[in-house]
């Protein structure tokens, strides 16, 4: 199998989509679950340090209980847990009770599939395409979770950085110390950002996920890339911000999560980042 995956870049390519559909479909569960989980480790934790007794509670974690309908509660059988094929046949309804099935859930899988093969076209067959498929799957979780509650967890963005260290041992996307030096420079950046906006205006204007995640994004890509993956996810962030103000959708005051504008400049970084920056400097070059 291995061998075949190497001498055929289509097959290369099809496996790794097809992983990337499932492996969307577990993201979808780790989304909906993890920060559950952890607001229950945290109200423990709370309980325990006032000298409450803490109450036991039915195990809840990314495999226990069983997916479910949150409206009628039918148990999700395996095949109801196609990606996106149960979601096309089922019509987006809930086998069930007939309520409507989030357009998300499909979504997230078809985004899952389609970076994994692009991962599997851009690098081969290699442990560069290993790394860009763990970084994109997590990546993906972290944009989810973070439009959702504005959280970017710890158990998620420090994992990914040490794991950007590790690839880079030896020098899988750059070499060891300028992926050392952008996971530092990545951190800091953001880190100078949020105390001049806090001193100038008594205010936070990000949060310290945000640091982490664009230092893993600098073990990972070096910080070369940092400047890049900066630019284009504060004019996305800025783009969608203004027009989500004109739409009277969000009020100037309400907070936007920048965590997925900066996973969106990471994987353009990681999928474009040396082409856009060759036609950048030739652009400005005299």
């Amino acid at each position: 199998m291995l061998e075949l995956l190497q001498a055929s870049p289509p097959a290369l390519i099809t496996v790794c989509a097809v992983l990337g559909l499932l492996v969307g479909s577990f993201l979808n569960v780790v989304i909906h679950r993890f920060p559950k989980m952890l607001e229950r480790q945290w109200q423990a934790q709370c309980a325990e340090l006032q000298g409450a007794e803490v109450a036991a509670s039915a195990p809840y974690n990314l495999t226990v209980p069983r997916s479910a309908c949150p409206q009628c509660g039918h148990a999700i059988s395996a095949m109801e847990n196609i990606p996106v094929l149960s979601y096309l046949l089922l019509r987006g309804r809930c086998r069930g009770c007939a309520a409507r099935i989030s357009l998300r859930y499909p979504m997230v899988e078809l985004i899952s599939g389609s970076l994994s093969g692009l991962a599997a076209w851009h690098f081969g067959y290699g442990l560069a395409t290993v790394g860009a498929l763990l970084l994109v799957w997590t990546l993906l979780a972290l944009t989810f979770i973070d439009f959702d509650t504005q959280l970017l967890p710890d158990d998620l963005t420090l994992p990914l950085l040490w794991l950007g260290l590790l690839f880079n041992l030896g020098g899988t996307y750059v070499a060891l110390p300028d992926a050392v030096i952008g996971a530092i420079a990545g951190y800091l950046a953001l880190w100078c950002v949020f105390w001049g906006f806090k001193l100038a205006t008594g205010k936070e204007g990000m949060g310290y996920g945000d640091f982490k995640l664009l230092a893993a994004v600098g073990a990972w890509l070096g910080w070369q890339m940092l400047p890049l993956v900066i630019l284009l996810s504060s004019l996305v962030g800025a783009v969608v911000g203004i027009a989500l103000i004109i739409a009277a959708r969000h009020g100037r005051n309400v907070p936007i999560p920048f965590g997925p504008y900066l996973a969106g400049g990471a994987l353009i970084a990681l999928f474009a980042g040396q082409e856009l920056t060759q036609n950048y400097l030739q652009l400005v070059a005299p």
